[in-house]
């Protein structure tokens, strides 16, 4: 049994910060079901190639689809009808929790905004995820992750400090609003369990952007001074970035002081951790363009993987750049079991990235890939007290599919 088996969500969202928590409460037990558009479905089963083939070989979802709706099922619901906005409502009255990632008062229309669906079911934890809030200036504005990234400040401190800003090569904000959506809801869940009153929660993505700027922020929160893009050096830690190597390049990751004398003995230098402009890490930071060249040319002295053994060895941080290859077929990643494998209906097993929370207690239990769209219908709306009968005359009049 899950930790949150005892929780039942209705996931409205699409893309990918909605679907994110929502698959964030599946991992940990709730059963999670998808309410999708009849014939197309959530746009990510479109976002490909590349997408998961069938046993024929025949396409079906696109891989971005599978990354953020495994173990959930699928429904497929008009909203835009009355009867479909019916359906949704008997469904909330069942439900703990609702996702959803729609514009601002866009489900008010339909009846299933907040304030509406408290009236169905009072206990209800109603999650609202958007570009910039349910209020303010930019309340009215769709908000995207690239842009986000941009306009939240990420961008201005990411990339090499002659290029051009640059964006973080996975939706770094959507990610993380989809952790956070998924943390808020749980201690919502908490406070009902404690009140019996549910709660509207206010999840937009430009505040997680800013919120997640964190040594940064406070950088010039305190210092006054915007940050500036250091391509791979970091702001408060010298030497701490990717070095050129004899063959390569690795990321070297001196955390205080004893590791960089333990490093300069290893290069053979030691009287440089002596170096009265190098003795401490905030000396290293001041004096970074001094220090950062002499260590790079150290560094060229030998091989990557004489590197990455011998600083191993001696306690000092270092680490490959490896690429998606090179980080699914790592011992560590293996032995963690971070690669899973999923029973899928058409295409027999589909691989999957494992959630990285290890429970001791309750383990987490995959049970089924992302869902086929509409795979689940029937069930659910039988659940729900629907006839064979009943459910076919929605079909014939495409409220459901």
């Amino acid at each position: 049994m899950g930790a949150l088996s005892h929780i039942k969500v209705l996931d409205l969202s699409r893309i990918l910060a909605g679907p994110w928590a929502g698959q964030m409460l599946a991992d940990f037990g709730a059963e999670v079901i998808k309410v999708e558009r009849p014939g197309c479905g959530d746009d990510t089963r479109g976002w490909g190639p590349p997408f998961v083939k069938d046993e024929e070989g025949n396409p079906t979802d696109a891989a971005y689809f599978h990354s953020a709706n495994r173990g959930k099922q699928s429904i497929a619901i008009d909203m835009t009808t009355a009867a479909g906005q019916e359906l949704i409502k008997r469904l909330v009255a069942d439900v703990d929790v609702v996702i959803e990632n729609y514009k601002v008062g866009g489900l008010k229309k339909y009846d299933l905004d907040y304030d509406s669906l408290k009236s169905v079911n009072p206990g209800l934890v109603y999650c609202s995820v958007t570009g910039f809030g349910q209020d303010g200036p930019y309340a009215e504005r769709a908000g995207y992750d690239f842009m986000i990234q941009a306009m939240g400040g990420l961008m201005s401190v990411t990339g090499d400090p002659d290029g051009q800003p640059m964006k973080v090569g996975v939706a770094l904000v959507d990610v993380m609003t989809g952790l956070y959506a998924c943390n808020a809801i749980q201690a919502a869940l908490l406070h009902r369990t404690e009140t019996g009153i549910g709660q509207h929660i206010d999840m937009a993505l430009l505040d997680v952007q800013v919120a997640t700027l964190a040594n940064q922020a406070m950088n010039y929160l305190v210092g006054g001074k915007p940050p500036a893009r250091l391509g791979n050096a970091h702001p408060n830690i010298v030497p701490y970035e990717a070095f050129p190597t004899a063959d390569g390049h690795i990321i070297l990751a001196v955390g205080n002081d004893g590791q960089f004398a333990r490093f300069c003995k290893l290069a053979g230098v030691s009287d440089l951790a002596d170096n009265p402009a190098f003795a401490t890490n905030s000396l290293r930071v001041e004096n970074r363009d001094d220090l950062t060249p002499l260590v790079a040319e150290l560094m060229k002295g030998q091989r990557s993987d004489w590197w990455l053994e011998n600083l191993s060895e001696c306690g000092v941080p270092c680490g490959p750049i490896n690429t998606l290859d090179k980080v699914f077929d790592d011992q560590q990643v293996k032995h963690r079991k971070m690669q899973i494998e999923l029973p899928h209906p058409k295409a027999g097993t589909v691989p999957s990235v494992a959630n990285p929370v290890k429970f001791s207690e309750t383990p987490i239990e995959y049970s089924s890939a992302p869902p086929m769209l509409g795979q689940h219908t029937d069930g659910v709306l039988a659940g729900i007290g629907l006839s064979e009968e009943e459910i076919a005359q929605l079909k014939a009049e495409k409220v459901v599919a």
